[in-house]
């Protein structure tokens, strides 16, 4: 199989700073940040709609169907609305979760910010995030915005991205670490 990755990551980024400009220019940027992580909820919590974006099976018509009747009922802005409209008309949704992150490492330089990716095996609360984010602080010594990526996979921990830095705390990876230690040993 092919390595779309690249592919899909220019795409990403193309979209999402075309979305970014067009927000800034309509001064739209926290209405759509506000439905970018609607958006991204929707995803983390359903397979369906995972499966339905990163599915080539469907066509543009059923895609443009499906996106519009699901931002009306998800009360999305008409400006991500029509963004979403674009997307799904160009054939485009399985780009959609890099387009989101995107968007937010631009909005976070925008602000003086710097993004860190995280992945938690489950959602984190307000007090979590705000203590995960003055330990970054603490580290970068900049201000920090987090994007959560829920991921019940790795078990239990952490993984965070800053940059081109990982820091990876989760129960998955420290078993696996342990599984390879019993193995040299026995």
């Amino acid at each position: 199989m092919a390595d779309t990755s690249q592919l899909t990551s220019g795409v990403a980024e193309r979209y999402a700073s075309s979305l970014f400009e067009l927000a800034l220019e309509q001064g739209a940027v926290e209405s759509v940040t506000k439905d970018l992580d609607q958006f991204q909820a929707m995803l983390d919590e359903s397979d369906d709609l995972k499966r339905f974006v990163s599915s080539p099976v469907f066509s543009a018509d059923d895609q443009l169907k499906a996106i519009v009747a699901i931002s009306e009922k998800a009360g999305i802005s008409s400006f991500f609305a029509n963004f979403l409209k674009v997307v799904a008309r160009n054939r485009r949704l399985f780009a959609l979760p890099g387009m989101i992150r995107a968007f937010r490492i631009i909005a976070a330089n925008q602000r003086g910010e710097i993004t860190a990716e995280v992945t938690s095996a489950h959602a984190l609360d307000a007090a979590q995030e705000t203590e995960l984010k003055a330990a970054l602080k603490g580290v970068t010594g900049k201000d920090v915005a987090i994007a959560v990526t829920v991921d019940p996979s790795i078990l239990g921990g952490l993984i965070v991205k800053v940059g081109s830095r990982q820091i990876d705390t989760s129960l998955r990876t420290k078993l696996s670490t342990l599984k390879l230690a019993l193995k040299e040993v026995g």
